[in-house]
């Protein structure tokens, strides 16, 4: 089996590359640094070069598309907006229809819980009607819907995978920022009410990424990935501050006075036009509920979720390894 991964170099992406080396396969990275992953074939391109997306998909059997955008620190407002476009979703659809031309059997894209909406009121499957939020997740959710399409008019098989928010060794996602402003002393205490939201360790993501490359069920479906146990943002605090051997906290701040918290942060960038570390989206986020069932992967693949929180905390502190 000869594989392409996109995003090869990045979070998950590497750590793709690097379990299906182990396991035997030929793996191509799309990369922009050709030099980036000196164990494999490297191709050097961008998403928006056709010529070199379509070099990379020749004589492969089957595509991992890890490469897209959530984070950019540095750009925010329409301008990201036009970024998610221009990324999740116009270079996917581009990569789909070229992989298909040049007879790719399979892709498996990397989508996010994100390409559908949640209101905290229910725990939401695939078949979740409220739309998506936010630019991030429109692009994402745009993107399956193109890929599935192209795979019913040209026969590739196309695999959807909507990762909770996934964390891990390397990452810099939402935990790992969390697990900085603890270890620096000045992250809040949260509330115990805070409500439990779905997340997903990197070496669970790799291997529902494995399934899905090689099970033949899989074809034309839509799975949320997520580990089957939600925590609070709470629970999480507490098992970042035990794995570091910091004391427990107490109850924790109102959530009230966070919200407010969140409001003021708000104001402050609207009129300075600087991203504060707490607003209404990150009060959110801390607070309310946002879980998914992953039922659909089990009952159709067989597979789930295995690392637990405090496994996937030491791990992503480098306090400990997590096997294949």
């Amino acid at each position: 089996m000869k594989v392409l991964v996109t995003g090869a170099s990045g979070f998950i992406g590497r750590r793709v590359v690097a379990q299906l080396v182990a396991a035997g396969v030929f793996v191509r990275a799309l990369v922009r640094d050709a030099r980036a992953l000196p164990e494999v074939e490297n191709i050097s391109a961008d998403l928006d070069d056709a010529e070199g997306l379509r070099r990379a998909c020749r004589g492969v059997d089957a595509v991992v598309h890890c490469a897209g955008i959530a984070h950019a620190l540095d750009t925010h407002g329409s301008e990201l907006d036009a970024l998610h476009r221009k990324i999740n979703f116009e270079a996917t659809v581009r990569l789909g229809e070229l992989a298909a031309q040049q007879g790719v059997a399979r892709l498996v894209f990397l989508s996010s819980v994100k390409a559908a909406g949640h209101d905290g009121r229910a725990v939401y499957d695939e078949s979740c009607p409220i739309p998506p939020h936010g630019a991030y997740g429109q692009s994402k959710r745009m993107a399956e819907e193109a890929l599935l399409a192209c795979g019913q008019r040209t026969g590739m098989s196309v695999v959807v995978l909507r990762l909770a928010m996934t964390y891990g060794r390397g990452g810099r996602g939402n935990l790992e920022r969390m697990a900085a402003a603890i270890r620096g002393g000045w992250f809040p205490p949260l509330p115990r009410s805070a409500a439990a939201r779905s997340l997903l360790h990197v070496a669970d993501a790799v291997g529902a990424i494995q399934t899905a490359l090689v099970d033949p069920r899989a074809a034309g479906q839509r799975y949320i990935v997520a580990h089957p146990q939600a925590y609070s943002a709470r629970q999480m605090q507490d098992a970042i501050r035990q794995a570091l051997g910091m004391p427990a906290l107490g109850r924790g701040l109102a959530a009230g006075w966070l919200r407010v918290a969140g409001t003021l942060g708000e104001g402050v960038e609207r009129l300075t036009g600087r991203r504060m570390p707490l607003n209404r989206e990150v009060v959110s986020r801390l607070l309310d509920a946002e879980c998914y069932a992953t039922r659909r992967i089990r009952n159709d693949l067989g597979w789930q979720a295995r690392v637990d929180l405090a496994q996937g905390i030491a791990e992503m502190l480098g306090l400990a390894d997590i096997q294949p």
